[in-house]
């Protein structure tokens, strides 16, 4: 038995054959399963309660028989270790098993889910030959993650989301189109406004002091960090803690809306920001600063459409159901917040139509975005 925790990879995946008899033994298939899986993590989402994921793996890349009749006793083991509340089903057809342990407790120091391996491990003990449970190779993935951010694979494990792999696998044509559109996008970007450019770095660099660029941590899919590129439009040595309250607030659904343009709509926004300078505020309003992105898009840590990657005390203060907006789509310049109403839009309303665009997103529907934004550029729409 080699029990380890997630590794934030998954497992890898063989066929194995001759094991259709556990049809008959409550087991349910691997689409079944891993649309269970997506139902646990929004019931998880709202419950708070959280669950287990428990992986079982032969770890034999050559389908057999033996490996069939060697997880029949698996499955049949599993039944004296779980609850009727609990579900268990093929990860993927005829080679890993999964076990979700729903509503757990999560004690101080993680005891509940050690107990939980520890009682399917002393089961399979008992229900196994020596040689096959010396082959088993058993994983554990709890959700809610604790989104560890200096974890080398990234604070989330793609294990746990098998529906957003089948989402990702069902549109490989449809990625290639974007993340083509995305390499010629940037690089006529960069030739057709360089002039702008060269003149933007001009100014911020004549009419303050620091460095013309700003660089900051972001997190982009999956909940992984890059750096994020912008004209810089604060003066330097500023204090973010006023920015980080107003974030926390505006998360929480406590922030108000704050005037803008004397129209009496208000966004939801620092509006009276001391930190920024003259040229910074005339970029914000125009989202000229943003341009240097195009960069981060050729690197392909973000997209030309997609959701605005958060910094990392931002995700310190999602709801779980938040980070969705960072799994399901790489981030991207503008998107369908940034035309449908900007920072005019409640956080929560922002977070719902990324995930919208997540859901149905398609090169044309890049395309509709991309032409929309420049009026919502002019407009300055919930922009300041």
């Amino acid at each position: 038995m080699n029990p380890r925790r997630s590794d934030n990879h998954g497992v890898t995946l063989s066929p194995i054959s001759d094991a259709t008899s556990l049809g008959d033994r409550g087991i349910l298939n691997a689409e079944e399963f891993r649309r269970m899986i997506a139902l646990e993590r929004k019931r998880s989402e709202r419950s708070r309660k959280p669950f287990m994921l428990l992986l079982l793996d032969m770890g034999d890349d050559i389908p057999s028989a033996k490996n069939g009749r060697s997880l029949g006793k698996i499955v049949s083991a599993l039944s004296a270790s779980t609850r009727d509340t609990d579900v268990t089903g093929w990860y993927s057809n005829n080679c890993v098993v999964g076990v979700m342990f729903t509503e757990i407790s999560i004690e101080e120091g993680g005891s509940t889910p050690s107990t939980i391996i520890t009682r399917v491990t002393h089961t399979l003990q008992k229900n196994l030959t020596l040689e096959q449970f010396n082959r088993v190779t058993l994983s554990f993935h709890v959700f809610p993650e604790d989104w560890d951010q200096e974890a080398p694979q990234g604070p989330t494990s793609r294990t746990l989301y098998p529906d957003l792999l089948q989402r990702e696998n069902g549109r490989k044509l449809s990625r290639i189109t974007k993340r083509t559109m995305d390499i010629l996008g940037s690089l006529l970007a960069l030739v057709f406004f360089s002039p702008i450019l060269l003149a933007i770095a001009v100014a911020v660099k004549a009419t303050s002091r620091g460095p013309i660029f700003f660089r900051q941590p972001r997190i982009g899919q999956n909940g992984n960090s890059f750096v994020f590129l912008k004209f810089r439009s604060m003066y330097v040595n500023n204090d973010s803690a006023v920015h980080r309250e107003f974030v926390q607030k505006l998360i929480a659904g406590k922030a108000e809306a704050q005037p803008s343009n004397g129209n009496g709509q208000g966004v939801y926004k620092l509006t009276k920001d001391r930190r920024i300078t003259r040229v910074g505020e005339f970029l914000r309003k125009t989202s000229l600063d943003e341009l240097p992105q195009v960069l981060n898009v050729l690197k392909g840590e973000m997209s030309l459409v997609g959701p605005r990657p958060p910094v990392p005390y931002e995700v310190e203060a999602y709801d779980i159901w938040h980070r969705r907006r960072l799994l399901e789509a790489k981030p991207g310049i503008t998107g369908l917040w940034q035309v449908s109403g900007r920072s005019r839009v409640k956080f929560d309303d922002m977070v719902r139509l990324d995930l919208q665009y997540a859901r149905n997103w398609s090169p044309w529907m890049d395309i509709k975005i991309l032409l929309r934004t420049p009026g919502a550029v002019v407009l300055g729409e919930g922009a300041y």
